[in-house]
């Protein structure tokens, strides 16, 4: 029986080397000469520090930039936590990495495939979704139908199987 799996899963290398073309970049532009801006990664969160908020907002630019530069989708990120004070009147962002599905998305998912009446099996694995079906058009038509549900989260369709 034919499946696949729907994943959202971010390459952290390619992340790793974003992070590190944006610290080249502070390093080189002429309008970070001087500050104290820094970013690095933690499993999986960004911490942003910068001077004042538009030094921050152009981090978050460069940070987009170059995630898609290597081939990631900027949605990836969620920026939707709020900026802090931190130590020496500087700001600080925790910019999370959204890895895996959660559980009202997957949710969200199923009902949808199970509402449009197609002949697919959805299930629920952890953080993936597994896809079966009897035909490989019925699970290509399924892919279409998620990608077509303008979610604000990359997926990944793996893990094909006939």
């Amino acid at each position: 029986m034919p499946s696949f799996d729907i994943v959202s899963k971010t390459d952290v290398h390619e992340l790793d080397n974003a992070i590190a073309g944006v610290r080249r970049e502070i390093e080189t532009r002429f309008d970070f000469k001087g500050s104290h801006c820094t970013i690095e990664r933690t499993e999986d969160d960004i911490a942003i520090v910068a001077d004042d908020q538009t030094k921050l907002n152009t981090l978050h630019e460069l940070l987009r930039m170059y995630t898609t530069r290597r081939k990631l989708e900027a949605s990836a990120l969620d920026f939707s936590k709020k900026p802090e004070r931190a130590a020496g009147d500087t700001l600080r962002h925790v910019v999370t990495v959204k890895q895996g599905i959660a559980q009202d998305l997957a949710k969200t998912i199923v009902k949808s495939i199970k509402d449009s009446k197609m002949k697919v099996q959805v299930s629920i694995q952890g953080d993936e979704l597994r896809v079966t079906g009897k035909k490989r058009d019925d699970l290509q038509e399924a892919i279409q139908h998620v990608r077509g549900m303008k979610i604000e989260q990359p997926l990944q369709y793996v893990n094909f199987r006939d």
